[in-house]
């Protein structure tokens, strides 16, 4: 059974920076692609990054090109999602999905996490 746990989702000031994680167990995490989506209410989930299997392949969001980086250890069965200048328009709920390619729509991913808010105040 694939479980994915995401964490470090809060409230931040417009400019601020979080961290979040998202922790995957029940197969072997360096096989698989990973991504982050988000979804603010009232608007359709969203592609944000995504990182290939070997963290060689990063891809954004133009939305946060710049701002973010997505990141991974394969020893910890963990990928990050560093967010920085953060604006008002980031807050959403945001999701970590594994799949088999780092691709940008989420039902090509096969397992998700159940979300971690992230509220940017202005």
């Amino acid at each position: 059974q694939v479980q994915l746990v995401e964490s470090g989702g809060g409230l931040v000031q417009a400019g601020g920076s979080l961290r979040l994680s998202c922790a995957a167990s029940g197969r072997t995490f360096s096989s698989y692609a990973m991504g982050w989506f988000r979804q603010a209410p009232g608007k359709e989930r969203e592609f944000v990054a995504g990182i290939s299997w070997s963290g060689g392949n990063t891809y954004y969001a133009d939305s946060v090109k710049g701002r973010f980086t997505i990141s991974r250890d394969n020893a910890k069965n963990t990928v990050y999602l560093q967010m920085n200048s953060l604006k008002p328009e980031d807050t959403a709920v945001y999701y970590c999905a594994q799949g088999r390619d780092s691709n940008t729509v989420p039902s090509e991913y096969d397992y998700w996490g159940q979300g971690t808010q992230v509220t940017v105040s202005s």
